[in-house]
């Protein structure tokens, strides 16, 4: 196939392109800079030049690919964000959700692909400790305010990608190489400096999902005909209660501390304790099913574990 991938040099495109050529596939990347195109030809790809939010640019150099399938992996998401100003730094990626989904799938239709997949979150939906969310599960209903345009910006996305007949991967938390959750992510520093803590007497439930683990996902998406949405997480929902002193314990960094909502209100506002305490773990197991899908990392555990004790690699 003739795949065009927006979002071409993000840390999951690192994985997903070379594995598309490595499947016989023709990869065209979306670049809006002379250093991305740089990359994304070392990745092994064709660049196509243009900005996602120049709907005619855009345009143009989706129809001179001729794609049968769009993958969109469009973000600017910062290396670190404050919970307090969630809303800003996330304007841009919200922009990339609403305008650039918009510009995108315009462009798509017109080139005439056939496969359109978007990336969405699996971490949106109505707060619930216990149970795992499917598909079906509706979304965050009443969000903290500082998070709502972002919500809304994956709404759009959802309902774009919905009216285009193409298939949102909802992902779990991504860890691996240049995430957060990396060797030099700003979540790792943080636990590493202790000054990540366990908020209240529960605290949320989170799904992960390996980088590598979301690539072979879209690579497997490609050759398939399901519409809608489907979760990309690993086997394992935990609860930050569970999974951060083991990832504490991985850094050899201090065992993380228990604070009250209350206090961590003060330092990182309603988002801040709501990442933390909030969130709903998902259920992968239509992906599984339809897409023939097996994540390499079926638990955080041995993912964490051989990202962050084993030699790094690229």
């Amino acid at each position: 196939m003739r795949v065009f991938v927006a979002g071409a040099t993000g840390v999951i495109s690192r994985r997903l392109l070379p594995l598309l050529t490595s499947q016989g596939h023709e990869v065209i990347g979306l670049a809006r800079s002379y250093g991305a195109a740089v990359e994304v030809e070392m990745l092994g790809a064709v660049v196509a030049e243009a900005d996602a939010l120049d709907s005619e640019a855009l345009s143009r150099v989706v129809k001179d690919a001729a794609p049968d399938a769009v993958v969109h992996l469009l973000t600017a998401i910062p290396a670190k964000i404050n919970p307090r100003r969630m809303s800003r730094d996330f304007a841009q990626t919200n922009r990339l959700r609403t305008e650039g989904t918009r510009n995108l799938l315009y462009a798509a239709q017109q080139a005439g692909a056939k496969r359109i997949i978007t990336q969405g979150l699996a971490c949106i939906y109505e707060p619930n400790t216990w149970v795992p969310a499917t598909e079906v599960t509706p979304l965050w209903r009443d969000p903290p305010r500082q998070f709502g345009p972002v919500l809304a910006s994956l709404r759009s996305l959802e309902e774009r990608t919905r009216q285009a007949d193409g298939l949102v991967l909802r992902l779990g938390q991504l860890y691996g190489h240049g995430t957060i959750y990396g060797r030099q992510g700003s979540f790792v520093r943080q636990v590493q400096a202790g000054k990540m803590p366990i908020v209240g007497s529960d605290g949320g439930t989170f799904s992960f999902t390996h980088v590598g683990d979301a690539a072979s996902a879209i690579a497997a998406a490609l050759h398939s005909h399901v519409h809608g949405a489907l979760n990309i997480v690993d086997d394992e929902p935990a609860p930050v209660r569970e999974w951060l002193p083991i990832l504490a314990e991985l850094l050899e960094a201090p065992p993380p501390k228990h604070v009250p909502v209350a206090l961590a209100r003060l330092a990182a506002g309603a988002w801040g304790v709501a990442f933390m305490t909030q969130l709903r773990g998902a259920d992968n197991t239509l992906a599984r099913r339809i897409l023939d899908w097996v994540p390499r990392y079926s638990s955080w555990r041995q993912g964490f574990a051989a990202e962050l004790t084993h030699p790094a690699h690229p």
